[in-house]
């Protein structure tokens, strides 16, 4: 269920002054100029995290924080740090990736892995019992977003969307992926894509805002639909803010999505949200009003919240909740069948980091959210980050797969007595 919290009327975002505020607007515009004899601030680039800022000590101290350049080496991972619950075990599936991302199973067992600060798709391979891992395609620009179907490997870039048909095929010698739909904007901000393909045979692609807090276009703040050759392509839900993971529920087939809320509003609230769709064209708010509860004291002027559709619970201020799956494997305990696994990436505008970890979200019967409990956690120790999740995906084993764009790794979940090679 929704858990109600309100932003106090005090609160002054004294950096966040628009100069502007248009439908057509593409971005915040810089903070107002300083009291005579004040230093300047030196000017932002448009949508950049750092717009809306408050004054003071503390706030000064918040900002993106910076992945290492370089993938870590096997024997750097925080692997002895992580913590999952009783009976599970958790183990170094590949690692040397830079930037891991996103990631897509292919029909022979190859794990497909985005990038977003990086130009790489990579291709883990599983053959005669050894897992190798290979670039599978490079000169893409952030191609954050994979997704796999009958052989074909989808990739989301920041402005298109490409393919490789019978990428398991051709992995010693694949060719330029070829682009299907080029029409998505080319904002930085928020603009790194996810991409997965729903039980109606579509691929679903979102468009982030442009900017942290923004009154957009009609591009922007959504999710879109399109055929698998990239025709067709519509608007599916509104009010987006930024989603960086969707999925299906397996009974319903109704899709979930995680949505990242505002920064600069407080360090408590917005908390980001886990939303459902339930018919096509649902507008969820953003940027008039976040977590279902808060109407946006800069934007939500005459709105109200009860106007656009609320989240099924809340994962959390400022954590940053990713990809995100349904467990349909049975591996896990009874008890997991039908929850949803989230990696949260962590905090970074929020003194005291949270997130950082992986969680599994409980539904009610009516689809609701009945409880978000901590499953994969250690990432975050001594309020800094030794790796940061970013997505989840099943193996066929029902095994569950964790990606550290941090480290530059993937880590296999499993359950039950670890297997122990022969003598």
């Amino acid at each position: 269920m929704i858990r109600c919290s309100f932003a106090p009327r005090s609160l002054l975002l004294a950096g966040a002054v628009f100069a502007a505020l248009t439908l057509g607007a593409a971005a915040q515009q810089p903070a107002a100029p300083p009291a005579s004899g004040a230093t300047p601030a030196q000017a932002l680039p448009p949508g950049s995290p750092l717009i809306g800022r408050p004054d003071g000590e503390a706030a000064a101290k918040l900002a993106p924080v910076a992945p290492p350049p370089l993938p870590a080496s096997p024997d750097k991972l925080p692997l002895a740090k992580l913590k999952a619950p009783a009976g599970f075990n958790v183990e170094v599936y590949a690692a040397g990736m830079a930037n891991a991302r996103s990631m897509a199973l292919g029909d022979k067992g190859t794990v497909f892995v985005g990038s977003r600060l990086v130009d790489k798709v990579y291709a883990i391979i599983n053959k005669d019992g050894k897992r190798s891992v290979k670039v599978l395609a490079s000169g893409l620009y952030r191609p954050n977003g994979v997704a796999f179907k009958n052989g074909t490997l989808y990739i989301a870039e920041l402005s298109q969307v490409s393919k490789i048909d019978n990428v398991e095929d051709v992995l010693d010698n694949p060719p330029k992926p070829t682009v299907i739909y080029d029409k998505l904007p080319k904002d930085e901000a928020h603009g790194w894509k996810f991409i997965a393909i729903g039980p109606d045979n579509k691929l679903y692609v979102p468009v982030g805002q442009p900017g942290n807090n923004v009154l957009h276009d009609a591009d922007h703040g959504q999710i879109r639909r399109m055929n698998l050759d990239g025709t067709g392509a519509e608007v599916y839900a509104l009010g987006v803010r930024n989603t960086v993971g969707f999925d299906w529920n397996p009974e319903t087939k109704q899709m979930y999505f995680t949505d990242n809320g505002r920064d600069w509003l407080s360090e408590t609230v917005p908390e980001d949200e886990l939303n459902r769709v339930t018919k096509a064209g649902e507008d969820f708010g953003a940027p008039y009003c976040y977590q279902g509860n808060i109407i946006d004291q800069e934007l939500g002027w005459g709105k109200s919240c009860k106007d656009y559709t609320p989240p099924v619970g809340l994962m959390g201020p400022h954590t940053a909740s990713l990809g995100m799956r349904f467990y349909t494997g049975s591996m896990f305990p009874k008890a997991y069948k039908n929850a949803i696994f989230v990696a949260r990436h962590g905090s970074w505008n929020k003194t005291q980091k949270q997130g950082g970890d992986v969680v599994v979200v409980k539904l009610n019967k009516d689809g609701t959210v009945k409880s978000v409990e901590p499953f994969l956690t250690g990432f975050l120790q001594d309020n800094k980050y030794v790796g940061r999740p970013v997505d989840v995906m099943l193996l066929k084993d029902g095994s569950l797969l964790v990606s550290d764009d941090w480290n530059g790794a993937i880590y296999r979940v499993s359950y039950g007595k670890p297997k122990v090679a022969d003598k």
